[in-house]
């Protein structure tokens, strides 16, 4: 049986893209809450609790890196890897309430839209512009794209961006028509976009969460791969799953023909997936050919 691992550990810079993209969203949050409340724009305000969002989805990923980082220990053997993929789960719950909630807030306007100071909400959305897109920077060049919390925290961003442009497009529209239904329509069309990022986030959380085979992994493939290996006869009771989004896993049983080299066999597997499919922590039986365990076990 053989047992190895390692992981391509992007955490430090990571970690600094989130602390600064914390402190500029959390900042700007503040100001764009005054904002809203003195232009009485929902699509500032609803932007703002986006921001809000952000801001604790930002935070919840900072600590789950460093949480993550932990040692492992005699009752968690895998360490608190995991907690990244909880946190990836807690925004995209976030980020459907907010969506929600944004929604209800736009239908209520649309049906009794109040008045809105078109100025001071284009200069609010205009900054928010900018500073989401310093943000969205940070995090893209500290992105890991396989970290499933950092990319979270991106989508966050993402969808806030896009409502500081529909912030601004319904600024602009009520300057120059005076078209006040254009402020609630603005925040309805973020809601769409953050509920379909929020559904894309909590469908890669739980995935990981159940076990589930990487999506850019073919258990079959690699059945008929490992197949190809010198004097291997069969492979059953294969599991492929991740530990966390960039950290997969293998299982299986090898059955050999008798008289192998076991050791042989372990280092060929070892490296095909290693090389093939960025596996590096496997657990491998070796199983004889008409000697498998599993004739009087339950392998699967």
């Amino acid at each position: 049986m053989a047992h190895g691992g390692h992981s391509h550990d992007h955490g430090t810079t990571n970690q600094t893209a989130l602390k600064w993209s914390f402190i500029l969203i959390t900042v700007f949050m503040v100001v764009e809450v005054i904002g809203g409340l003195w232009t009485n724009s929902l699509a500032l305000l609803s932007d703002a609790g986006h921001m809000l969002s952000d801001s604790a989805a930002l935070g919840l990923s900072f600590a789950a890196i460093w949480y993550g980082s932990r040692s492992a220990t005699s009752s968690k053997t895998y360490g608190y890897r995991r907690f990244e993929v909880l946190a990836a789960f807690i925004n995209g719950l976030a980020l459907l309430v907010i969506a929600v909630y944004i929604m209800y807030e736009g239908i209520q306007r649309l049906m009794d839209p109040p008045s809105v100071i078109s100025t001071g909400m284009l200069i609010v959305a205009a900054i928010g512009l900018i500073v989401n897109i310093i943000v969205a920077r940070i995090l893209h060049s500290g992105h890991n794209h396989e970290n499933l919390n950092v990319r979270s925290a991106f989508l966050h961003v993402l969808g806030d961006l896009l409502g500081s442009v529909g912030a601004i497009t319904a600024a602009i529209l009520i300057m120059l028509f005076g078209w006040s239904l254009a402020d609630p329509i603005a925040s309805m069309l973020v809601a769409v976009l953050v509920f379909i990022s929020g559904l894309r986030v909590l469908r890669d959380s739980v995935h990981v969460l159940m076990e589930g085979t990487p999506e850019d992994i073919n258990t079959k493939q690699v059945k008929e791969d490992l197949l190809t290996i010198e004097h291997v006869k069969d492979i059953h009771d294969l599991h492929v799953w991740s530990i966390t989004s960039d950290f997969p896993a293998l299982s299986c049983h090898l059955v050999v023909e008798e008289g192998t080299s076991q050791q042989e066999a372990l280092k060929n597997a070892n490296e095909l997936l290693h090389r093939e499919y960025g596996i590096h922590h496997t657990t491998i039986q070796i199983d004889m050919e008409n000697r498998d365990i599993c004739e009087d076990t339950i392998c699967n």
